[in-house]
């Protein structure tokens, strides 16, 4: 007969096992959304002539990137590998994510003093909008429900990287900005004021990535 601290560990294990194979279904599937958010953001992009269309869509591969390091990650623990293998797997996606978020504020930055530089307003594109609409609704849940699942994990991985889905519905929100407004007042700076504003925000999540790597290994 079990004794209840053998009961109690093994539903413990059970609900962490519950909660990872929650997370690794909602990382696949925002993976999947991301991919056809870029095809179709590329290819409106390209047809409007539109730097801040293609760029968000370069932004998607960015999180497919990211997205594919953390179910490596989830895959390890998954197979029932040492938990130090999985600490060891978590730090790498950790540092990983936070690459990527220097490398979407590379993207923002650049893609943004280059269409001020230039003047190139976005393009009309009603494809374009409907996308930016998509995202704005559809982002922010996954993001929220990626949060939940990371605490119920304690994975700050998956938790970093339910940020950059986030970042990814602000970068649709000043897309959908930039195009209505450029659309109906003229004002085509408007799409990338508002996304240079994000990028130390972006700076600073990437930050956290290493900082929280740099504690544990002082303490």
């Amino acid at each position: 007969m079990e004794s209840p601290s053998t009961e109690r560990s093994a539903l413990v294990a059970g609900g962490t096992e519950r909660w990872t194979r929650r997370g690794f279904r909602l990382v696949l599937g925002t993976m999947v959304y991301n991919m056809i958010e870029a095809v179709v953001a590329l290819w409106a992009g390209y047809r409007a002539g539109s730097i801040a269309l293609i760029g968000f869509g370069l932004d998607s591969f960015i999180e497919i990137t990211a997205g594919a390091v953390l179910l490596w990650r989830m895959t390890v623990q998954l197979r029932g590998a040492e938990e130090e293998r999985v600490e060891r797997a978590e730090r790498r996606v950790r540092r990983f994510v936070g690459v990527t978020f220097f490398g979407l504020a590379a993207y923002v930055a650049v893609d943004s003093l280059w269409t001020l530089w230039t003047r190139e307003a976005p393009a009309e594109s009603l494809i374009g909008i409907a996308l930016a609409i998509a995202s704005l609704i559809i982002m922010p849940l996954i993001a929220f429900g990626k949060m939940r699942t990371a605490d119920a994990m304690g994975s700050k991985a998956l938790r970093a990287e339910a940020k950059e889905t986030l970042a990814c519905s602000y970068l649709s929100f000043t897309l959908l900005v930039g195009l209505v407004l450029n659309a109906l007042a003229g004002w085509w700076w408007a799409d990338p004021v508002a996304a240079l504003i994000m990028v130390p925000w972006l700076i600073h999540e990437g930050k956290e990535g290493f900082e929280d790597e740099e504690k544990e290994e002082n303490d």
